[in-house]
């Protein structure tokens, strides 16, 4: 079966300055897949041409094992936010999904609206002008006018950009529905926390180039430190140290950091609920974190930064 998602060699030039430089990598079907890196690594303009939206200088980019093209039969199997969600801000959220999906030749019956509101939790909301809405809200707004066509496929460009972290959770949470439902998910950040807790696959791109590529796991080696929060910190203390798995086991804070010579964090919580210990939090301590940083010092010096010209409209993510 072909992938769902192929970038075979893309290369994006603008005048002198290229923004992608012999990008590959391709995404499975029900993959979560983040496309990782700095601001100006040529995140965007990459998902722009696997969009249609900008001609490829070189490569190829593939939807369903089909070479992109504008107005690709493919694109109508994809649900897409590239950049930022916009809106008519006088208009309530409803008449600008309605106005948007009959735009694109759509019947308005046709559209999977009760799927959308519910999946993006817009509520009440819906019927309010978009003015009123806060930055998150228009966002999942954006998600709700990307599920209306029942895509198979979501792209995503730095989807919690400029939220916070109530929102951003939101954010998080809403993706995480959607992988559970069996849709494929690519989105771009350069946060690298969102990468970690979301995807399960990554490339990491620097200067427009494929730096590393793989499960999320092989990325930041698949062990390390965990920082828990629980309700019982003895019980808790004496469950992770009896794990095989584990090195060791030390307090910080109100929680324990636990490290780990195998396994994954999934493991612990698993451990930890099934001895009746509540979990509060389970996160770990800036693994990818170092590890990208790695990553981005073995890269070698980049030619022109990734900036689109003045005709493309700014810069270039």
């Amino acid at each position: 079966m072909s992938a769902v998602v192929e970038v075979e060699g893309l290369t994006k030039r603008f005048g002198e300055v290229t923004a992608v430089d012999e990008l590959s990598f391709r995404v499975e079907q029900g993959q979560v897949y983040g496309l990782l890196g700095p601001n100006g690594a040529g995140k965007t303009t990459a998902l722009r041409c696997l969009m249609g939206l900008e001609r490829p200088s070189t490569g190829r980019t593939r939807l369903f094992g089909t070479e992109v093209a504008p107005g690709s039969p493919e694109l109508f199997r994809v649900g897409a936010i590239i950049e930022q969600a916009s809106f008519v801000p006088h208009l309530s959220g409803l008449r600008n999904l309605r106005l948007w999906w009959e735009a694109g030749g759509g019947r308005w019956a046709d559209a999977d609206l009760e799927t959308a509101l519910a999946v993006a939790q817009i509520d009440d909301a819906i019927d309010r002008k978009v003015k009123t809405y806060s930055q998150g809200m228009q966002q999942r707004l954006g998600f709700a006018r990307a599920l209306l066509g029942r895509p198979e496929l979501l792209v995503l460009d730095e989807p919690t950009n400029g939220l916070d972290p109530a929102e951003i959770r939101v954010v998080r949470d809403l993706i995480h529905r959607l992988a559970d439902e069996g849709r494929t998910v690519v989105f771009s950040s350069h946060h690298l926390s969102e990468v970690e807790q979301t995807c399960s696959h990554a490339v990491v791109v620097n200067h427009g180039r494929r730096v590393a590529e793989g499960t999320v796991a092989s990325l930041i080696g698949g062990a390390g430190s965990v920082h828990v929060e629980v309700d019982d910190v003895a019980r808790a203390r004496a469950v992770l140290a009896a794990l095989p798995e584990v090195t060791s086991v030390s307090s910080q804070g109100l929680g324990l950091n636990v490290e780990q010579r195998t396994g994954s964090r999934a493991d612990l919580g698993a451990a930890l609920v099934g001895a009746g210990i509540r979990v509060e939090t389970l996160t770990t301590q800036n693994r990818l974190e170092e590890a990208f940083l790695v990553l981005m010092q073995a890269t070698e010096p980049p030619g022109p930064t990734d900036r689109s010209a003045a005709q493309h409209g700014g810069t270039s993510r």
